[in-house]
C-alpha cells in the first residue's frame, strides 16, 4: 500500500536540467486525492517535487508516456509507459524559493506531486514589488503574481493569437500595476509611469480611471487632451521624406542646411537651457518653420526676372507664407525674351515642394504639423517646447499615458511611434541623474500591435528605437512590453531581448516556434499546449515568474475591458435593427474619427426643475443605477454610480434599444457615448 498519498515515481536518469522518472506501480493514471482535493496525474505543465535532504528541488512536467522513456544502452527506447520527462526549474531552501537549482537529484529519488500546500510557499508571497496577475489554472485557489523589477528592466512581450485575450490581459495587468489587484493586499503602485501606444483606440475607457488619454480627435467630457507630436521633434531626413518624397542627396543636404539655420537664428534670439548653437546639429530638437521652409524653397523654383543681370524680379503678386500662398511671377519669356528664368539656388524639387504645400494643408496630418501651441511661427518660436510636451506625456497626476494613434493615417504611424520613442528615451537617458529621469521614476513602454512596425523587414526609426530600448534602456530606467498577435514577425533581435513571455493560445506553428526559440527556459512540452489554453489563460514564463506557469488571468470588469471583444453576431442579428444613418458613417470616415457626430455643440443643460421632474428607471447593471428619458428634448439620463449625465439629440428607438438591451453599461460605451454630446449634471 502506498503510504506517502504524493509519490509520482522515481528519478530513472539525469540529463542536466532533464529528468526521466518513472512512475510508481501505485500511481494509476487519472485523478488523486489528497487532503480532500483532487490532483490530476501526470499533466503536461504541472509541477513535481523532489525532496533533497533539508531542500526541495522543483521541476515542470514536460512530456509523459512512451516518449519520454530514456534510451537503453543500445539506443533503444525503453519498451515502456509509464515514463515522464521533468525540467528542473527551482529549488526551495527553508522557506523561500530561488529559481535555478544549487544540485542535482541521484537516480531513486522520490519524485512527488506538488500539492496546493507546496504551491503556496512558491506563489504566495506577497513581498514587495509583486504585481497579482491571475490564478493558477491548475488550483484556481492559488494567486499568482509576477516580479514588477524583473517585468520592467528585463522586458517582456504578451502574445497571441487574435481573440485570445491579449488586449483584456495588458489592460488587467497594468490596472493591477496602478491599483493593486488583490482585496488581501490592494496597495498597487501609485508612482507607476507607463506610456502605452495603443494602435487601435481600445484601452480609454478601459484605464479611464488611472490613465490620462491623447488623442487626436479627443472627447473633452471624458478627460481626453488632444495629441500633438511637433514635427521638429522628428528626424529631419525622415521629416522629409514624408512631406516631399525622393530627394538626392544634394538636395535633402541643402535642404537641412537651411533648417539647421533656422534653429540656430531661434536660439540665438530665444536662448533654451542646455542649447548651444555651436554644438547644435539639425537633428536637435529645437523648432522652426516649415511655412517659412516652404516658402523660401519655392521662391527661386518660380522666380523670373526683368533683365538679364538679374536685379528686377518680375513679381505680380508677392506671396503668404502664413497661408501657405505662393508668390505669382511673370512667365518666363521663350528664347532671350524677358522675362528670364532664375538661375540662383534652385534645387529643381518643383514637384516635391506641392507635394509638401499638400501635406500641410491635409487637415488629417494636423496634430504632427500643426500641433497646436507647439507649431512654430515664422521666426522659429512656439508657445511650447519640449520641456511642456515632455510633462504633458511623462508628468501628470495619473500612472499610465495612452496616446491613441487610432486617428493617424497608416503612412506615418511607424514614423510617428519611432519619434515618440526617439523623444521619450533621448529626455531619460540624458535626464538619468534627475528626478524626473527613469532612474528615479522608471518608465515602461507598452507598444500594442507591435508586428505593424517591428516587424524584421521593417527599415525605419521605431524599429531602431525599440532595438535601443531593449539593449540599453534597462541601464537608464526605461522597459519595454511588445504585444503582438504575429510574433514570427517581429524582428529577432527585439524578441530574444525579453526577459518574460506572457504566451496566450497560439494557433500558427510558425509562432509558436518563434516563442520557443525565444523562451528562457527549456519547455517543448509546455509550449505545445499553446493551441489548446482556454481564452483569458496564458503560459507565462521568463525572469518575472517564479516557475513557468499556466495561469488564468484575472478579467477585470466589464466596463474596464478594452474596446476590442468580439461582436455577439447571433445576438445581434435576430434583434431589431438600430436607426442606421450612412451619412454618420461616411462622415466619420472622412474625418477619421469614430466619434464624429453633426451634434458638436452642447445644447443648454435642462432646468433644475426639469431634472428633478424627469423620472428615471432603477436597472440591473454593475455600473448603471437608473435611467431616465424625456421625449419632447430627446434629452437620455443616466445615472452611473459615479455621477448623473445627460445624452443629448438620442432618438426613442434608440433609448427603447437601450432598455432593452442585456448589458446597459456595455450598450451606453458602444452606442450613445461615442455619439452623443453630454453633459455632466
Amino acid at each position: 500500500m502506498n503510504i506517502k498519498p504524493t509519490l509520482l515515481g522515481h528519478v530513472g536518469a539525469v540529463a542536466g536540467a532533464a529528468i526521466s522518472v518513472r512512475l510508481s506501480p501505485n500511481v494509476a493514471s487519472g485523478i488523486a486525492i489528497i487532503g480532500g482535493k483532487s490532483y490530476r496525474i501526470g499533466q503536461v505543465g504541472s509541477f513535481v517535487r523532489i525532496p533533497q535532504g533539508y531542500h526541495d528541488l522543483y521541476g515542470i512536467v514536460a512530456e509523459v508516456g512512451a516518449n519520454a522513456a530514456p534510451a537503453t544502452p543500445q539506443g533503444q527506447p525503453e519498451v515502456s509507459d509509464r515514463w515522464m520527462t521533468i525540467q528542473l526549474v527551482g529549488e526551495i531552501v527553508g522557506t523561500s524559493f530561488e529559481r535555478g537549482i544549487s544540485q542535482y537529484p541521484n537516480v531513486r529519488d522520490e519524485v512527488h506531486l506538488v500539492t496546493e500546500e507546496d504551491l503556496a510557499v512558491i506563489y504566495g508571497t506577497q513581498d514587495g514589488g509583486q504585481v497579482l496577475i491571475g490564478r493558477l489554472a491548475s488550483a484556481e485557489g492559488i494567486p499568482v503574481r509576477i516580479d514588477l523589477d524583473k517585468l520592467v528592466t528585463r522586458h517582456s512581450a504578451v502574445l497571441g493569437s487574435t481573440g485570445a485575450g491579449k488586449s483584456t490581459t495588458v489592460s488587467s495587468l497594468l490596472r493591477s500595476i496602478a491599483l493593486g489587484g488583490d482585496a488581501e493586499a490592494a496597495q498597487g503602485f501609485p508612482s507607476a509611469r507607463i506610456l502605452l501606444l495603443d494602435i487601435h483606440g481600445e484601452y480609454g475607457r478601459a484605464l479611464e480611471s488611472v490613465s490620462t488619454v491623447f488623442r487626436i480627435n479627443p472627447n473633452a467630457g471624458a478627460g481626453e487632451l488632444p495629441l500633438h507630436i511637433p514635427f521638429w521633434a522628428l528626424d529631419p531626413a525622415e521629416l522629409l521624406a514624408f512631406l516631399m518624397g525622393k530627394l538626392d542627396d544634394k538636395q535633402l543636404t541643402q535642404i537641412l542646411d537651411r533648417i539647421m539655420d533656422y534653429k540656430v537664428k531661434a536660439v540665438s534670439a530665444q536662448p533654451a537651457p542646455g542649447l548651444d548653437v555651436n554644438s547644435m546639429t539639425a537633428d536637435s530638437p529645437s523648432p522652426y518653420s516649415l511655412k517659412k521652409l516652404w516658402s523660401e524653397l519655392l521662391d527661386p523654383e518660380v522666380r523670373t526676372w526683368l533683365d538679364q543681370q538679374r536685379l528686377q524680379p518680375a513679381l505680380d503678386e508677392a506671396g503668404d507664407p502664413q497661408t501657405l500662398k505662393a508668390p505669382k511671377y511673370r512667365p518666363h519669356g521663350a528664347g532671350s525674351a524677358a522675362p528670364f528664368i532664375n538661375q540662383v539656388g534652385v534645387l529643381g524639387i518643383r514637384r516635391q515642394l506641392d507635394q509638401m504645400r499638400s501635406r500641410l494643408l491635409d487637415r488629417q496630418y494636423d496634430f504632427l504639423l500643426h500641433p497646436g501651441d507647439w507649431e512654430p511661427d515664422l521666426d522659429s518660436q512656439s508657445l511650447k517646447g519640449l520641456p511642456e510636451l515632455l510633462e504633458a506625456w511623462l508628468g501628470h497626476s495619473k500612472p499610465i499615458t495612452i496616446l491613441d494613434l487610432s486617428g493617424i493615417p497608416s503612412p506615418v504611424v511607424a514614423r510617428l511611434i519611432g519619434a515618440i520613442l526617439r523623444i521619450i528615451y533621448e529626455g531619460l537617458f540624458w535626464g538619468r541623474d534627475k528626478s524626473e529621469g527613469g532612474i528615479a521614476r522608471p518608465l515602461l513602454v507598452v507598444m500594442e500591435e507591435a508586428h505593424r512596425y517591428l516587424s524584421k523587414d521593417a527599415d525605419g526609426p521605431a524599429r531602431e528605437m525599440v532595438q535601443r530600448i531593449v539593449k540599453e534602456g534597462r541601464k537608464f530606467g526605461i522597459g519595454a512590453m511588445v504585444v503582438s498577435q504575429r510574433p514570427s514577425e517581429v524582428d529577432d533581435t527585439i524578441l530574444s531581448q525579453c526577459g518574460t513571455f506572457v504566451a496566450l493560445r497560439l494557433s500558427n506553428s510558425a509562432d509558436r516556434t518563434k516563442v520557443q526559440a525565444s523562451l528562457p527556459d527549456n519547455l517543448a512540452g509546455v509550449i505545445d499546449s499553446l493551441p489548446v489554453l482556454r481564452v483569458g489563460e496564458a503560459v507565462i514564463t521568463g525572469e518575472a515568474a517564479r516557475l513557468p506557469i499556466r495561469c488564468r488571468i484575472t478579467l477585470p470588469r466589464e466596463e474596464h475591458r478594452p474596446n476590442s471583444e468580439d461582436p455577439a453576431v447571433a445576438k445581434r442579428w435576430m434583434g431589431d435593427r438600430l436607426p442606421e444613418d450612412y451619412g454618420r458613417l461616411a462622415a466619420s470616415w472622412r474625418a477619421q474619427s469614430p466619434t464624429w457626430t453633426t451634434l458638436r455643440v452642447i445644447r443648454t443643460k435642462l432646468p433644475q426643475q426639469e431634472i428633478e421632474a424627469m423620472e428615471r428607471e432603477l436597472v440591473v447593471s454593475s455600473n448603471v443605477v437608473s435611467i431616465g428619458y424625456e421625449p419632447t428634448t430627446s434629452t437620455l439620463e443616466v445615472e452611473f454610480k459615479n455621477g448623473v449625465y445627460q445624452y443629448y439629440n438620442v432618438p426613442d428607438a434608440m433609448y427603447q434599444q437601450l432598455m432593452a438591451a442585456a448589458s446597459k453599461g456595455q450598450f451606453i460605451n458602444t452606442y450613445i457615448k461615442p455619439a452623443y454630446p453630454c453633459s455632466r449634471v
